[in-house]
C-alpha cells in the first residue's frame, strides 16, 4: 500500500475510483483527497499494477470513514479489500472504521466483521447500509 499524493490523477486511479463513485464525480473526489488534510487515498499494487484503492476521512476521536474502496474486477475475491482495511487498522490507532455502502458491497463488509445496519432507501430504489468495525474488539 502506498499513499497517493500526486496532484495529477493517474489513469489507473481514475478507473479504480470510477468503480466506487460515478464517473462524473471522480475528478472532484480526487481533488478532495489532494486538498483536504483529513482525507487520504492509498493504492494497492501487485507487481507494478495498481489493482485497488481505498480512500479515507479521518474523524475526531480516532474514527475513520471509508469514503471509497475499489478493486479491479479481475482481482476481486482475492482478499485485496480486506488487506487494505487491515493496513488501516495496523498503521493507525483508529477505534472504529465506518463505511456506507449499497447492497452490492454490503456482504463484503459483513464477511470481514463489520456490523451492518440498514439505512433504508436513501435514494429512490436504492437501499444503503451503515457498516461499522470496532478495531479494539475485532480482528481481520
Amino acid at each position: 500500500m502506498k499513499q497517493i499524493q500526486s496532484s495529477n490523477i493517474q489513469p489507473e486511479v481514475k478507473v479504480l475510483l470510477s468503480y466506487a463513485t460515478s464517473d462524473k464525480k471522480v475528478a472532484r473526489e480526487y481533488q478532495l483527497y489532494m486538498e483536504s488534510p483529513e482525507r487520504e487515498l492509498y493504492g494497492y499494487s501487485i507487481e507494478q499494477d495498481m489493482v485497488g484503492c481505498i480512500g479515507i476521512a479521518k474523524r475526531d476521536g480516532n474514527h475513520c470513514e471509508i469514503k471509497h474502496l475499489a478493486v479491479s474486477p479481475t482481482n476481486r475475491g482475492k482478499g485485496i479489500g480486506r488487506e487494505m482495511i487491515r493496513y488501516l487498522k495496523e498503521h493507525y490507532s483508529f477505534s472504529t472504521i465506518y463505511a456506507e455502502t449499497d447492497e452490492e458491497a454490503v456482504h463484503f463488509y459483513k464477511n470481514i466483521g463489520f456490523h451492518i445496519t440498514s439505512l433504508g432507501e436513501k435514494y429512490p430504489g436504492v437501499e444503503r447500509f451503515a457498516c461499522l468495525y470496532n478495531c479494539t474488539t475485532n480482528s481481520l
